[in-house]
């Protein structure tokens, strides 16, 4: 089909397209960019899913995956935006969980989560951007290969790596408990 056919077949795919993955795709550029400048990523990205219509796949999960991977191409090429995406992201994190603690949530729990926000910090931005596709965006190992423009092999083996460097931070962040410091330090021997 040519590119300049926008007859009603070529816009009904669009529109089913674009109605099938804008709110996924939003999330997911809103995780990595500053929300003031999130729809602008997407128009581009559903500009060059109508110019590239062709190349889209046909099945949801496919197309959602090739939407994702122009995003992240188009974040990569706009790399001013990676320190405010990392920022945000602890900052939204660490402000839901203080919030949570002041609802009465399970202070254990919401210890437990906090010290995953710092360790999320300390993660580089690759070991962050390989979980966050895995967790977050849900996308299995071909797809997010895809995103990223590497292997799913390459991509399995980074997230190895990546939840390897996670498990390592949140050892390495001290726990934050409700215990009394010499009960966490005689419970925390005993455990070895």
């Amino acid at each position: 089909m040519n590119v300049t056919d926008t007859g009603p077949p070529r816009t009904q795919r669009f529109a089913r397209l674009y109605e099938q993955t804008y709110a996924a795709l939003l999330r997911f550029v809103e995780r990595r960019v500053h929300p003031s400048h999130a729809e602008d990523v997407v128009a581009d990205v559903f500009l060059v899913a109508w110019r590239r219509l062709d190349d889209v796949p046909l099945a949801a999960d496919e197309a959602r995956a090739w939407l994702f991977g122009v995003a992240h191409r188009t974040l990569r090429n706009g790399l001013r935006a990676d320190q405010r995406r990392q920022a945000l992201t602890v900052r939204i994190a660490g402000s839901q969980l203080t919030g949570a603690a002041a609802a009465g949530l399970d202070p254990e729990l919401v210890a437990r989560r906090l010290d995953l926000v710092r360790a999320w910090r300390r993660l580089s931005p690759r070991h962050q951007e390989t979980l966050a596709l895995a967790v977050w965006d849900g996308l299995t190992a071909p797809q997010a290969a895809r995103v990223l423009g590497i292997s799913a092999v390459a991509f399995r083996l980074r997230l190895t790596r990546a939840r390897r460097a996670l498990r390592y931070h949140a050892d390495a962040v001290p726990a934050t408990t409700t215990q009394p410091v010499a009960t966490a330090t005689v419970n925390s021997r005993s455990m070895r």
